[in-house]
């Protein structure tokens, strides 16, 4: 199995190179993903792609420290029958 920064640097690429490919990440992610990677994304999970330029960058932020495991699996409805951090280690976009 592809490690979580491999599968990262696979869509990565794909979108770097593939017009239609990007296209259809930014404008249905999870299935550009899903297709991709040949997984199924959970319904819970919400994935978003941002588009870095020269005068926008973005910074993502860890889940609130104040949800605990139990609450982010209640919301996440669980990822391949694992845990909500699972799912953030293998879709740490």
């Amino acid at each position: 199995m592809e490690t979580p920064d491999e599968m990262r640097a696979k869509v990565a690429d794909k979108a770097a190179t593939d017009a239609d490919f990007r296209a259809r990440l930014v404008s249905d992610p999870k299935a550009a993903i899903g297709a991709e990677l040949g997984v199924t994304l959970p319904a819970g999970l919400t994935v978003k792609v941002h588009e870095e330029d020269a005068a926008t960058a973005h910074l993502v932020l860890p889940p609130d420290s104040k949800l605990g495991e139990s609450d982010l699996q209640a919301v996440s409805g669980g990822f391949f029958g694992g845990s909500m951090g699972e799912a953030k280690t293998v879709l740490n976009w």
